[in-house]
């Protein structure tokens, strides 16, 4: 596995290369708490074409930022940062990831050639509702990843379904795909259920998904 560093302001991102091959590029989008895996998972083993995973910021081979401050919006950021460097790609997410792939999918039509979402852990974030105000100090110990802070603010994340559904809707009228989103997760928080029911968006196995987009010509 080699790894390529971008740079997220000052937070220095990894970009691993998994696996070289001819054709589509698949960008991996590991859940909370997680990190790329070491050679490309089973879920994605058939996959032709190069494969990448990219470690969050606060994850992985990344760095961690200092005061926390984590939110979706900002590991879409990310994972723009890696469509840049890698050019057109489909897009994997599990979890946490997942959500960031429907948003980059959303924000990134062209660049994103189908963006498929599995389970995986974050998925369902701090609920479609803003809860209590949590203060936290001292929360860092040892500035290891995965960072404490982001574990705690992105369980917290909001995530109301009309606010995915916008952007699976930009995704469907902008991308030019028939299905630009493929919903593989068997765990359906308010708002995957809300995108799973969008004109345009797939209800299918992750295997048929990239089958799917592996095929595209």
């Amino acid at each position: 596995m080699t790894a390529t560093t971008l740079h997220h302001g000052s937070v220095a991102l990894a970009l691993h290369r998994l696996q070289d091959g001819e054709g589509r590029r698949l960008l991996l989008l590991h859940g909370l708490g997680e990190r790329t895996p070491s050679t490309v998972p089973a879920g994605a083993a058939g996959w032709p074409g190069p494969v990448w995973g990219l470690d969050f910021t606060g994850h992985g081979a990344s760095t961690i930022p200092l005061g926390g401050g984590y939110t979706a919006e900002v590991l879409m950021a990310d994972a723009d940062l890696a469509l840049a460097e890698l050019g057109p790609a489909t897009v994997v997410g599990r979890g946490l990831g997942a959500y960031v792939a429907l948003l980059i999918a959303g924000a990134r039509p062209t660049l994103v050639e189908g963006a498929v979402l599995d389970d995986g852990p974050g998925l369902a974030g701090g609920g479609p509702y803003p809860s209590t105000t949590v203060i936290l100090s001292d929360l860092v110990v040892d500035r290891a990843a995965p960072d404490e802070w982001a574990l705690s603010e992105l369980a917290r994340d909001v995530r109301p379904p009309d606010y995915a559904t916008s952007f699976a809707r930009q995704a469907t009228q902008l991308s030019g795909l028939d299905w630009p989103v493929a919903v593989c997760a068997r765990s359906r928080p308010p708002w995957l259920e809300a995108v799973a029911a969008e004109p345009g968006v797939l209800d299918t196995t992750l295997d048929e998904a990239l089958r799917r987009y592996a095929a595209l010509a």
